[in-house]
Order: structure tokens, then sequence, then C-alpha cells
């Protein structure tokens, strides 16, 4: 799984970079499907994988609202403070701990194995990222590639 992480990790890199030359009126504009636009899209896949990954720790769900990121630079800054706090959950994570129970606040009454919620995570991203890919071919931009083969992934 840790390779899927390091696989999100690096598109979501490559997609800050490539919406640093989209004009503000198109990056903040409200789209149809997803949670709206590319700054509320890519907000909100860092804030589900940052509370997702505390809970496989047992760790209180923090608060991010989106008002406090409204530009691609906060959303980058938050991505980066986030990484650093849960990329040691999960690549210190062994298959051992897969069955794990995990309870998620915003989830009362619902119980899910950490391998669950991991598979979650993963998939999550990977599906918005595919809606951010529909919306740069709306403003006539290439997205970025998802492509999987030809990355380093370490």
């Amino acid at each position: 799984m840790l390779t899927l992480f390091r696989y999100n990790w690096q598109v979501r890199e490559e997609w800050f970079d490539w919406c640093e030359g989209v004009p503000d009126e198109d990056f903040t504009r409200e789209r149809i499907g997803g949670v709206g636009s590319f700054l509320r899209t890519l907000w909100y896949i860092v804030d589900s994988e940052y509370s997702w990954i505390r809970a496989t720790v047992e760790e209180p769900d923090v608060q991010l609202p989106f008002e406090r990121y409204q530009t691609l630079s906060q959303v980058r800054a938050l991505s980066n403070t986030c990484h650093h706090e849960i990329c040691p959950v999960i690549e210190q994570w062994t298959p051992d701990m897969d069955s794990k129970k995990v309870h998620a606040s915003w989830r009362p009454g619902e119980t899910f194995s950490s391998e669950q919620v991991f598979r979650h995570v993963i998939a999550h991203e990977i599906h918005h990222m595919g809606q951010l890919s529909i919306w740069a071919r709306d403003i006539g931009r290439e997205p970025v590639s998802a492509n999987l083969l030809d990355r380093s992934l370490g």
C-alpha cells in the first residue's frame, strides 16, 4: 500500500504544480461534480486523508476549515504539514496491523479495519484526481498523467 500512497502524493504534487498556471477564476470556479472547484477538491483530499490516517492511530479529528485555505499556496502548505505527520504512520505500518479496528468520530457507530481505511484513502484520492482531470480538459489543458508505470516511487 505504501507504493500507492507514494503515487498519490507524487500526483498531488504534480497537480499543485499544474494549478500554478491556472487563472484564479478557473481555479476557484464552482464546477459540476466533485466538491466544487480545483481549490476545494485539493483541500478536501488533504483534509480527508489527514482525518482518516489520524483515526487509524486513535488521534482525534482536527478540523481544517476550508475558509482558512483559500489559495493554492495555503493548500499546498497544509498538504506538506499534514504529510509530515501522517507519512511516518503509513511508512511504519505492517501487515499485522491491518486488522486493527478504526473508529472515526464522523462515522459514529461504525467500525472499520485499518486496511479498509488505507484502501479507502487511496481510492478516494485517485477518484478525485480523475475529477480534476476532467475539469482540466474542460478548460482546455492537458491533465497531470495518472500513469503509475512510468513513476519512480521508491
